[in-house]
């Protein structure tokens, strides 16, 4: 890695000294106009300069961003983390179990083969609601779940055990983006080397940025993006515009950060945000709790922004105690943003944005969003007239206020267009948020003590984002009021906001079809696209948690909720929401009184161990592929059998042996056959030692799975010419000890019985012909650690070095006859330990049996840093091998 700008240096936390790459040592009045989003991304690229993925370049051209130009530069970002949902994550962990199957024939271990980057896969996206209404809905739909999926969680389950750097968090547990806002981000990781960094991530799913409350740079990306970034791969992107969003004031009585976020988002629709970065900022932004904050970036994608990022402050510290993260985690977050000027404060300069727009939030009113898409903000005041606008653009005006009887049993009601049939607390935007879901409590309490139902043609369902917020709902004692009312838990998960919303009742149903009603869903998510809710609801709106239960409770679009009564008391009289609104202190008390820091430990102490179900599920086994030792095809290969996880220091080449000396134009035929494979061969002995009959020995090229025959087949080209044996031609040499004329493979094996290791002799364009990786290979398995040739054709050159072989190229006019090699020398090549950049000279000495020695120049073929690296590790096999276990 390169440090052009000397960013590199320690910061000490708690008695501990950390590396970090501080933002400091770049010109202050550069940075200080930088929205802070931004100057997250330059710290990523400062910490992953290399002067190739990452260069200087990239560097400046942040620090130079101009907020009104066009983006065009490319900066490659390396997330920290990814985050999937089991909908999208399946299909990448079949990808990585694909991967890891590749390794292991190329010999490596699967247990140990994991992504760089950390990947956490949160199982959300399965559950619906099929049962409702009833104390035993969750279990029920729980059991479901299960025998809908078993053979997904399965799989899940398989790679939760397989990849260590790959968690699973079993179904039942919450919403992947709840989770990661109580749990998974760390707003500042430490990495394995104690480098500080800031936490960010990509996620594949849309509403990912709900962390960039918690002041964490991310955003979701397609399946094979995050692939690629879990195993290490940096994302290409361009240097983003950043529209500043300035934040004053604070909510009045009666607005929630639902209706705070419909707002922003009808404005930001308004502007045209798409592919941009907003950063929220101003006194407002303190106002303001963190899991209002959240709510803000979760509803990035629908405002059509990257990111709808909030920075680090008092308040995140406050919520990162709050869920129980440790003391000395809080203690990084706070002196690490502080010391690289990522924490906001009141009195801090005002970074430059491509664009400002200010809201008070004083502003802000009780407010909805449909009936089809999230960026259609109704004025609640407005509501009914809203509603009957929509509907004129479905039904007649004069079908309007038909009425439609349904008997349930012993009951019976009348249902017409704008009825309500779902009411649904669910999804990741509202659920993460305590002051809306006990604002739904309490106004449910309120409700029943005054005598209120949910009316019958209501399908209600409680989905919350994690298991804290029923714990909170028992502490508060609000559990029961809301169960009056139907809103029992059906699942910690992705429910009805992604359309699983499950079946409405069938004699509920059968009117809706008959009578093609125009009915609506009312939920606390953030998408109402057509069709997607349910195929019943032909409306679909977008609400705060408590007017889910005010809308379950009026059972109709079609009211004034200012001015019209919700529904009679049990005295028969009305009763308006303002009356059982909860106020701001109400709500305030309760979350004072009932969301503890204990609730989030015991919940997140064993996330990862699931319940009796997940435990009991049958996983597959084998993780490693079960190689069959009979077959003659297909062979475990030993490329990375003893490796050790950090390469050993280079050596350089003592007493060498020369296995081959070889004339001009040696071709990878030449060195690895493709064709028929000789009678007298040592690959047909072996065959035959195998019991396969010589009718079915078949071709080296149909038997590449099996390194046994492959390293028998290295240079045994029947037409190879080695200089050691005059007149023979094939695979044959001279074992020098010993003087015996034996196959190339055998006098190989008989020096690496004896630890010495090898050279090739060549001459001028080594390895022509076809891109065979077995001509690098077989020659690594023989134990040839360098060719030193007259000049190497370029592919093969790469598959040697590829494979930990140094190709040595000797000085224009020299030649192995020129320098009298006869192969009977032994070999030392010198200035490799030293460590070998491209275009270093090493200097090669050959001693004769009569003890005489010369020394001459070589040009390590080492040509990019990208192959130094490689060749440090003793090839690239090794190299993505120890790249993914680094984890």
């Amino acid at each position: 890695m390169r440090d052009s700008f000397g960013a590199k240096g320690t910061l000490q936390v708690g008695g501990k000294t950390h590396t970090i790459f501080r933002l400091k040592a770049l010109p202050a009045d550069k940075v200080a106009r930088l929205p802070i989003s931004l100057r997250i991304l330059l710290e990523n690229l400062l910490r992953h300069e290399d002067g190739r993925t990452v260069t200087r370049g990239q560097i400046e051209a942040v620090l130079e961003w101009d907020p009104k130009a066009k983006p065009e530069t490319e900066i490659a970002f390396h997330p920290a983390r990814v985050l999937l949902q089991d909908f999208t994550g399946v299909p990448a962990v079949v990808d990585l179990a694909a991967m890891r199957e590749a390794v292991t024939r190329m010999g490596g271990d699967p247990e140990k083969i994991n992504p760089l980057s950390r990947g956490d896969l949160v199982i959300d996206h399965s559950v619906q609601v099929d049962n409702f209404g009833t104390a035993g809905a969750f279990g029920r739909n729980v059991e479901l779940e299960y025998a809908r999926n078993e053979e997904r969680y399965a799989f899940l389950r398989w790679g939760q055990q397989a990849f260590r750097n790959f968690r699973v968090v079993p179904p039942g547990t919450g919403i992947c983006h709840q989770v990661n806002l109580e749990y998974l981000a760390g707003v500042v990781l430490e990495g394995a080397d104690g480098t500080l960094l800031p936490d960010t991530l990509v996620g594949t799913d849309s509403h990912t940025p709900m962390v960039n409350g918690l002041g964490v740079v991310g955003w979701g990306v397609g399946g094979i993006e995050a692939e690629a970034a879990m195993l290490g791969q940096p994302l290409s992107m361009l240097l983003p515009q950043v529209v500043g969003f300035r934040l004053r004031g604070s909510l009045k009585e009666g607005a929630t950060a639902t209706d705070l976020v419909l707002t922003v988002t009808e404005t930001l629709r308004k502007l045209g945000v798409v592919g941009k970065f907003v950063e929220f900022f101003g006194p407002g932004v303190s106002a303001l709790a963190l899991p209002d904050r959240a709510t803000l970036g979760n509803m990035s994608p629908e405002f059509g922004a990257t990111i709808g990022f909030s920075p680090v402050d008092e308040e995140t510290l406050a919520y990162l105690r709050f869920t129980n993260r440790s003391r000395e985690q809080v203690a990084i977050v706070e002196a690490y943003c502080k010391e690289q000027g990522i924490f906001h404060t009141k009195d801090m300069a005002e970074p430059v944005y491509s664009e400002v727009l200010e809201l008070d939030l004083a502003t802000v009113e009780p407010s909805l969003a449909g009936p089809r898409r999230p960026q259609d903000r109704i004025r609640l005041r407005e509501s009914k007239s809203a509603f009957r606008r929509s509907l004129s653009q479905m039904v007649p005006a004069d079908a309007h206020d038909a009425r439609f009887e349904i008997r349930d049993g012993s009951e019976s009601y009348q249902l017409g267009h704008g009825s309500v049939v779902i009411a649904a607390i669910t999804s990741c935007t509202n659920t993460s948020n305590p002051a809306v879901m006990l604002g739904a409590g309490l106004l449910a309490k309120k409700a029943v003590e005054r005598g209120l139902t949910a009316k019958p043609w209501v399908k209600t369902s409680l989905a919350p984002g994690s298991q804290t917020v029923t714990d909170y709902f028992e502490e508060a004692g609000l559990t029961p009021f809301l169960e009056a009312l139907g809103f029992h838990l059906v699942g910690y998960g992705c429910t009805t906001c992604i359309g699983n919303s499950g079946p409405l009742p069938g004699h509920i149903a059968d009117v809706i079809e008959k009578q093609d009603l125009a009915v609506a869903a009312v939920l606390s998510g953030n998408r109402n696209f057509e069709g997607r809710i349910n195929p019943h609801t032909r409306m679909n709106y977008l609400a705060s948690p408590p007017l889910v239960v005010a809308y379950a409770l009026a059972g109709t679009m079609d009211l004034d909720l200012e001015k019209d009564p919700l529904a009679l008391d049990h005295n028969g009289n009305p009763v308006y929401l303002r009356e059982i609104w909860p106020s701001a202190d109400e709500v305030k008390q309760a979350i004072r009184s009932s969301v503890k820091a204990q609730q989030f430990a015991a919940r997140y102490d064993a996330v990862f161990d699931g319940d009796e179900r997940w435990r009991a599920l049958e996983v597959p086994t084998g993780k490693t592929f079960s190689w069959d030792p009979d077959s003659s095809y297909v062979r475990k290969p030993p490329f990375f059998e003893g490796v050790p996880k950090q390469p050993a220091p280079l050596r350089n080449l003592d007493n060498a042996r020369v296995l081959a000396v070889l004339g001009d134009s040696v071709t990878t035929d030449h060195i690895s056959p493709a064709g028929s494979i000789a009678l007298n061969s040592p690959a047909a002995r072996y065959l035959v030692e195998q019991g396969v009959a010589p009718k079915d020995f078949n071709s080296y090229g149909s038997r590449r799975g099996n390194h046994e025959v492959m390293v028998r087949g290295t240079f045994a080209n029947i037409r190879l010419r080695n200089q050691m044996v005059p007149g023979v031609e094939g695979g044959y040499t001279i074992h020098v000890p010993t003087g015996e004329q034996l196959s190339i493979y055998d006098a190989a094996m008989r020096y690496q019985a004896s630890g010495t290791p090898l050279v090739v002799f060549a001459g001028a364009e080594y390895g022509t012909g076809s891109s065979r990786d077995w001509a690098a290979k077989g020659a690594l398995l023989l134990g040839v650690k360098a060719v030193i040739a007259e000049s190497f054709e370029r592919i093969h050159r790469s598959n040697l070095i590829g494979m930990g072989i140094l190709p040595l190229q000797l000085e224009a006019g020299t030649s192995a006859k020129s320098l009298g090699i006869t192969g009977h020398e032994t070999v030392d090549v010198l200035g490799i330990a030293e460590g070998v950049i491209p275009g270093k000279t090493l200097d090669v000495r050959v001693k004769g049996a009569d003890g005489a020695s010369r020394t001459f120049p070589v040009l390590a073929r080492i040509d990019t840093p990208d192959e130094a690296e490689y060749y440090r590790h003793g090839g690239i096999l090794v190299y993505v091998l120890r790249r993914l276990l680094e984890g």
